[in-house]
């Protein structure tokens, strides 16, 4: 434990599993709202909460694909789907003004202070709730650093309303991918839907790469984003979902669920015929992806 502890600090990802919630009674929210230009989907490769801070490559492309959504159609609001945030069941958080969560340790006073204010989304969230009998209301939640780490790019004005709805750890890939589909509907409403994980992502396997300061990536790393890349491409998301199936770079890639269930989550929202962009792709770290895609 203290092995993947002082890996995760210096790499500067430490992924926290919330304490058991406390569910507060909600008032029921109309589900009613304007049909509107129907949203993107985004799968975002977050990587290291020190890029809330940086200019690079990731970034930038951050920032254009942002600019880009704002400029053709402001969201309403925007539901995160992030892999810091796993509970037993599936949760989506009410919070009229959400704080911004600083989920991990060892950094700098300096990205402890970075504050993202977005309001939070009361009426979507309820709205997201009545969409699945699987979906419960809870206010005992903010934005994760899987959220804001990267909306601080994506739209720097935190002028969009921002929500979250959690990972049901517990279940397995094909519960995740038949529960985006019952999120679609959103889309027409104007919500921006993301998706943030990583869908390489071994922190143990990279820390020999960290420590000798080596950023370049292992064989099987590049050879799973690339399956995933052609897969995602293909749209052949049934393989997707049964990844383990590609066997050891799988297992290797994928070590535990939390980063690559939010990908599932954005395929699982692609329309038939809706194109899938790639605009970053990136193995760092050894085992650590950063491939980003927009769908629609």
């Amino acid at each position: 434990m203290m092995l993947r502890r002082t890996f995760l600090q210096s790499l500067s990802l430490l992924p926290v599993i919330p304490t058991t919630m406390q569910l507060e009674h909600l008032t029921s929210m109309t589900d009613t709202f304007a049909t509107t230009e129907k949203m993107p989907v985004l799968f975002i490769g977050h990587g290291n909460p020190m890029n809330a801070l940086m200019d690079n490559p990731f970034t930038q492309a951050l920032s254009s694909t942002g600019k880009t959504i704002k400029n053709g159609h402001k969201p309403a609001a925007i539901l995160v789907v992030s892999a810091h945030w796993l509970t037993k069941g599936t949760f989506v958080c009410t919070h009229p003004n959400p704080e911004t969560i600083h989920d991990f340790g060892g950094f700098p006073d300096e990205l402890f202070a970075v504050q993202y204010p977005a309001k939070g989304a009361p009426e979507f969230a309820a709205q997201t709730a009545a969409l699945a009998k699987e979906i419960q209301k809870t206010s005992e939640w903010g934005l994760d650093h899987g959220a804001w780490t990267i909306l601080k790019h994506l739209f720097p004005l935190a002028d969009v309303p921002v929500f979250q709805l959690s990972i049901d750890y517990n279940q397995p890939m094909q519960y995740h991918y038949d529960l985006a589909r019952h999120l679609q509907s959103l889309r027409d409403k104007g919500v921006l839907i993301i998706g943030s994980g990583n869908i390489v992502h071994n922190l143990r396997l990279s820390m020999g790469k960290l420590q000798r300061g080596e950023s370049d990536p292992y064989d099987w790393a590049v050879e799973f984003d690339e399956w995933a890349k052609k897969k995602i491409i293909d749209r052949d998301f049934k393989s997707l979902i049964d990844y383990r199936k590609f066997g050891k770079a799988a297992d290797l890639s994928v070590p535990t669920v939390d980063h690559y269930v939010p990908m599932l989550y954005a395929v699982g929202l692609a329309g038939d015929r809706e194109p899938i962009k790639q605009f970053y792709e990136e193995v760092t770290f050894g085992g650590m992806s950063m491939r980003c895609f927009q769908v629609g």
